[in-house]
């Protein structure tokens, strides 16, 4: 005789698992970690400083 399944139970840990895996690669494809963070916010603000010390005024 065949086990018996709870079909609402599979379609929840179906539905799960797809969740898990699409985190999985957006995790691989956008992100990055705190440092790399910190470290792109202040390269970006060096450069703004940069320009700005370049600046003619009136």
């Amino acid at each position: 005789m065949a086990e018996v399944v709870n079909l609402n139970r599979f379609r929840k840990a179906k539905a799960r698992t797809e969740r898990e895996r699409q985190a999985a690669e957006n995790r691989v494809r956008f992100g990055r970690d705190k440092a790399e963070r910190k470290a792109l916010e202040r390269e970006a603000q060096r450069q703004a400083d940069q320009l700005d010390e370049k600046k003619l005024e009136d």
